[in-house]
Formats: structure tokens, C-alpha cells, sequence
């Protein structure tokens, strides 16, 4: 069989009208207003050190959230196993370590999660379930197994070199973390923007019917999108264990709600067929700065979240609203 290529139509690529200028100008007018509240609000704000303990904090989240743009964009809702695979790389990078090395375990690590992925991506893609009920299942399940694997107790790490590197910065200035995330965040995009598994994601996003009748591989691409969930969710989790050199069954809790809302907050559609990496971090670095001019101004942790609940609800609402107004549903 003859695959067509399928290119993704100027509804799906592109906004129109007063969509395309919120999608343009939005976002980065407001992380500029954000930087300005926040210097006006307190003079640490600005400061090198503030600033880059942002980026250090928006990393290992970042690496899920170009996962988690793959899935939204193929309309696959979200990942909800996340949790759950960020403390199987953790937890097991830390407990292989002593039997085989970090860089070792870390693969074993990726590898598990990548096969909760695949489970995911078998049942949602092939099966035809729904995303949100598999992959809360799905995580549970893996989730108590990594507790069985280890007792449900702490895990703790002695690779204080891996560790040292991890948490180093180069030329005494950019965080080693930081270069990661951007290497990914980088990959993500030209693979979403420059390739053919890009194209189909799109399509599949944006019309599954007509897309399928272009011969376009429908149930393998949306289920690729849950395996490189996965996949960058165990590697974040491995990060994660390998900076801290801890790691509990619970590390991972959190993480799927703030990559959810960078995605969202970002403008990539719950709808599917719409968004790009670039989009969904300056999703993350708005919430991330906002965050932290919370935290700098006192705020408590349950404001915070309130916070975060109404930026991921007026986010879809502008979603939908502008959807309609293009006359798609």
C-alpha cells in the first residue's frame, strides 16, 4: 500500500483572524507583563540567581511537557500515568545503581517506563479506550509495582559524581539541566515541525477520518505519542532521581498537573491539531514565573493551586471559544 503524504491543512497549521494574533502576541506580552510585576513587586525578582533557578525548576518538567504536546495535539486528552513512570526511572536508576552503574540503570529506567508507554499506546491507539481511564490505570498498576520492587520505602543514591555533573553548570554559568531540557525541547520541535511523524500528528489531530482515508498509520501515530510520554517521563524521573540521589514511589505526583497546564496555558489545543513545542514552554515558563512570584510574595501553596486550576480553565475555554468561532467543533 501507497502512503500518501499528508499535509497538514491551514486549519490545522495556522490560526486565522483574532486567533492567530492571541496566539502570536498573547503568550509573550504576557511573560513580559509577568517579568514586570514581578521586578515591581520585589527586587529579587530579576536577580541572575532568581532567574536561573526558573529555568532549573522548569526543566524536568519540561521534558514531559514535550511528550505531553504530542499526545494533546493527536487529541489523546493527556497522559495521566506520569506520575507514575517519572518514579519508575527514578526509583529504579537508584536502585540498580550499585548493581550495574548510573548510565546503566538510567536506560533500564527509560526502558520500563517506555513499556508503560507502549502499553498505553496499545490500548488507546489499537483498542480504542479512553485516554484519561487507561492511563490513570495504567499508572497505577506500574506505580505499585515500582512500591512492590522496593518495599514502598525511600530509595537512596552514592553516585556523587553523576550527581556533581548533573547539578554542575558549564562554563560556571549554564546548568548542565538546562542544556538537557533544551536539547529535547529542540528534537521535539523539529521532529513535531520538520518531519513526517510530525505531519501525521498533526493530521490525526485534526481530522481522524479524513486522515485515515489518506492511508496515514491513524492508530500507530497516536500511539506513539503515549510511548514517547513514556519515555521522556521515566527519563525525567531518572534526572530527577540522579540530581536528588532519592527517590520515593510519590516523586513523580504533580508533575502530569504542571505539564497539563504548561501545555494547556500554552495554547496547544485540547481539541487536537493545533500547538507546537515552542507554544507549550512559554506555556511553562509563564506558569513557572508566575509561580514564582508567588512564592517570593508569600504566597501559601493552596492559592497557588487554585491559581493554576483557573489558568487551565480559562485556557480551554478561550480554546473552544475560538474553535467555534473558526467553525470547528
Amino acid at each position: 500500500m501507497t502512503i500518501t503524504p499528508t499535509t497538514a491543512g491551514p486549519r490545522v497549521t495556522a490560526e486565522r483572524g483574532s486567533g492567530r494574533a492571541i496566539g502570536w502576541i498573547g503568550m509573550p506580552a504576557g511573560i513580559v507583563v509577568l517579568i514586570i510585576v514581578g521586578s515591581l513587586l520585589n527586587d529579587k525578582f530579576l536577580s541572575v540567581s532568581n532567574l536561573t533557578n526558573v529555568l532549573i525548576n522548569m526543566s524536568i518538567v519540561g521534558v514531559i511537557v514535550v511528550g505531553m504536546t504530542f499526545v494533546f495535539i493527536t487529541r489523546g486528552m493527556a497522559d495521566l500515568s506520569v506520575p507514575a513512570t517519572v518514579a519508575v526511572g527514578g526509583i529504579l536508576v537508584l536502585a540498580l545503581q550499585p548493581v550495574m552503574g548510573s548510565i546503566a540503570a538510567g536506560i533500564v529506567g527509560v526502558l520500563v517506563a517506555t513499556a508503560a508507554g507502549l502499553l498505553n499506546g496499545f490500548l488507546i491507539g489499537y483498542a480504542g479506550l479512553n485516554p484519561v481511564i487507561t492511563t490513570l490505570a495504567t499508572g497505577t498498576i506500574v506505580l505499585g509495582i515500582a512500591q512492590a520492587a522496593v518495599g514502598g520505602v525511600i530509595v537512596y543514591g552514592d553516585d556523587k559524581g553523576i550527581q556533581e555533573f548533573l547539578t554542575g553548570r558549564i562554563f560556571g554559568t549554564i546548568p548542565v539541566i538546562v542544556l538537557i531540557f533544551a536539547a529535547i525541547a529542540v528534537i521535539g520541535h523539529l521532529v513535531l515541525s520538520r518531519s513526517v511523524w510530525g505531519r501525521w500528528t498533526y493530521a490525526v489531530g485534526s481530522n481522524p477520518d479524513a486522515t485515515r482515508a489518506s492511508a496515514v498509520p491513524v492508530r500507530l501515530t497516536r500511539s506513539a505519542a503515549f510511548i514517547l510520554t513514556g519515555s521522556l517521563a521515566g527519563f525525567a524521573g531518572v534526572l530527577l532521581g540522579l540530581t536528588l540521589q532519592t527517590a520515593r514511589p510519590g516523586i513523580g505526583i504533580g508533575y502530569e498537573f504542571d505539564a497539563i497546564t504548561a501545555v494547556v496555558v500554552g495554547g496547544v489545543s485540547l481539541l487536537g491539531g493545533f500547538g507546537s513545542i515552542p507554544r507549550a514552554i512559554g506555556g511553562l515558563l509563564f506558569v513557572q514565573l508566575l509561580t514564582n512570584i508567588l512564592v517570593l510574595q508569600g504566597v501559601p501553596t493552596e492559592p497557588q493551586g487554585l491559581i493554576k486550576g483557573g489558568l487551565i480553565a480559562g485556557a480551554v475555554a478561550l480554546d473552544v471559544a475560538l474553535r467555534r468561532r473558526g467553525g470547528r467543533r
